[in-house]
């Protein structure tokens, strides 16, 4: 008898932030993390800060009376694994300074609710300092899927210096996406699938402003790569549509996670 198709597990929402770093008369710089080896998703991998959108997000997000709690759950995901991965102050209305965020790091790492952990910087979120670039939904795991919005933001230029967090990540460095590519083309490090798109996507501006601009001028439409033979070769694909200048891999080359 034929077992009928295993369903997929429910995705997960997700959120990760490109942190850009404008350089004068180069490429800007991108914070790169890279995850640790006993880590279940993307084991060594080299990503973005981000993780899963927890329950607590959404109850900020309805605090604050946002309109879109998703979306604002969303974000504040994003915010908050920030400062847990990298003690780094993304999207706040003042940055804190390095003494602060060690505060509200050592209360996330104590399980304190984000809400709380920012009444004791006396810290206010701007969510309008990331801006939506991207949203994958990536079908091939049988195990887990996460439903993950991508946002850019630009490094304030008083924030503390990023640091790793020893658990879910053991580096991280800034580097321009043009370099995090070629490092993983000559094998120095491993990225998955959805981080080399964004990546060559990103490699294409000069400037935050100039990806800011480009994120604005394509609609955010959720990424489900697919598979398709091509000269008798199977290709993971993606919508031509969107602003990815690669929007095809080989299956045999690519790294899912």
């Amino acid at each position: 008898m034929t077992e009928p198709p295993r369903k997929p597990p429910e995705a997960r929402p997700a959120a990760t932030l490109i942190v850009m770093r404008d350089r004068a008369d180069a490429p800007p710089d991108i914070l790169m993390v890279e995850r640790a080896g006993v880590m279940a998703f993307a084991p060594g991998a080299m990503v973005f800060p981000g993780g899963r959108v927890d329950p607590g997000d959404h109850d900020l997000a309805r605090a604050l009376g946002l309109p879109d709690i998703d979306e604002g759950a969303a974000r504040i995901a994003a915010i908050r694994e920030t400062i847990e991965e990298a003690g780094l102050p993304i999207g706040f209305a003042r940055t804190p300074d390095a003494a602060a965020m060690a505060t509200i790091r050592a209360a996330l790492c104590s399980q304190m609710c984000f809400g709380e952990a920012l009444r004791t910087i006396d810290a206010t979120l701007d969510l309008d300092l990331l801006v939506p670039f991207a949203r994958w939904r990536p079908d091939y795991s049988p195990v887990r899927r996460y439903d993950t919005r991508f946002y850019l933001a630009q490094l304030p230029p008083d924030a503390p210096a990023p640091q790793v967090d020893g658990t879910e990540n053991v580096r991280l460095f800034w580097s321009s996406a043009q370099s995090v590519l070629d490092d993983a083309d000559a094998g120095r490090l491993s990225l998955i699938f959805p981080t080399r798109r964004n990546l060559e996507r990103l490699a294409l501006f000069p400037s935050h402003a100039a990806a800011v601009a480009q994120a604005r001028a394509y609609p955010i439409r959720v990424v489900v790569p697919w598979s398709e033979t091509r000269n008798g070769k199977e290709y993971l694909c993606i919508p031509d549509d969107l602003g990815y200048p690669v929007t095809a891999e080989r299956r045999d080359l690519v790294r899912r996670g």
